[in-house]
């Protein structure tokens, strides 16, 4: 067995994984999982640029976290930077924050790798399933950008596109520094364009209505699911692996489109950071059902933070 911490840096959130993993054997035991709100990607999308404070959050948290690795003493740290700070001009600055913090560097991925990373963790505690048929369509909605894979036992093909549920809320749904709530059918209808055309160019690399399971990953699937369930607080084990279906998420997304903040933020398992961007994240969710014909989304944990873990052992 192998200590390992994992960190999967996104445009939204900045998340923690250690775990002792035995890739030989397939053992893997949890030993801490934690996610803050950070909103890296701030901005990013009208200024191409990291904000300072955004910045300084993101620090803040990985403090926290280098903490925990050095008290539960991770012997290999593997450090995963997404969207955010790959289209950043200034990426260069978190680079050298978090090696000053942390002591190691962070990979700027790329979307395909993203993709592969994510498959991982999200498919091999599947690969014994027998009541999920392959191949699966693994998709991770993000906030910058959605991961889409095909595959079986291994990857088919992969595409990556941005239409995150940060970069949609900001470039549609903001009108002088605020978030429109509710917002109206123009600024709706602007999202599902800028979604169909992304979905055209992922179809390009990703068949996406071949595969025989959808396995949806990350905060907007997740908490689109513990809506589908009335849970009354955010409750990993009943969430994963649950089943919603289509006509559900399109109930659960026409709501959140036509509720207020206040509204919102009332969900009983709405996490905070996810208030203002869960309406654009679910409309992903549900324009992604439809284009791939898959008429229920299983909902998985699971995802790429569990496939960094995987490779850092």
């Amino acid at each position: 067995m192998t200590r390992v911490a994992a960190i999967d840096c996104g445009t939204n959130s900045i998340r923690l994984l250690v775990a002792d993993v035995d890739p030989a054997t397939g053992d893997f035991t949890e030993l801490d999982r934690r996610m803050r709100i950070v909103r890296l990607g701030q901005g990013v999308d009208r200024t191409g640029r990291l904000a300072p404070e955004a910045l300084e959050r993101t620090f803040d948290a990985c403090r926290e976290y280098a903490a925990v690795i050095k008290e539960l003493g991770a012997e290999r740290i593997r450090f995963v930077a997404t969207s955010a700070s790959r289209d950043a001009e200034n990426s260069d600055t978190f680079v050298r924050g978090v090696l000053d913090i942390l002591d190691v560097e962070p990979e700027v991925v790329t979307g395909d790798q993203e993709a592969q990373l994510s498959f991982d963790g999200a498919t091999r505690e599947l690969a014994g399933s027998d009541h999920l048929e392959k191949p699966y369509l693994v998709v991770d909605i993000g906030g910058g950008s959605t991961e889409f894979v095909v595959g079986d036992d291994r990857v088919r093909a992969a595409r990556s596109v941005d239409i995150g549920c940060v970069r949609m809320t900001e470039r549609h749904l903001v009108l002088d520094g605020t978030v429109v709530d509710p917002p109206t059918t123009d600024r709706v209808a602007a999202i599902r364009e800028d979604i169909g055309a992304a979905l055209d160019l992922a179809e390009r690399t990703v068949p996406l209505s071949s595969a025989a399971t959808l396995v949806g990953l990350a905060g907007t699937v997740t908490t689109v699911a513990a809506i589908a369930l009335g849970l009354d607080a955010y409750d990993s084990a009943a969430i994963h692996h649950s089943r919603v279906p289509l006509e559900q998420v399109r109930e659960i997304a026409a709501r959140l489109l036509a509720s207020t903040h206040e509204e919102r933020a009332a969900i009983p398992a709405m996490h905070p950071g996810r208030v203002d961007v869960i309406a654009a994240g679910a409309l992903v969710l549900l324009a992604v059902m439809e284009r791939s014909g898959a008429r229920e989304v299983v909902v998985s944990e699971h995802d790429i933070l569990d496939g960094i873990a995987w490779s850092a052992a």
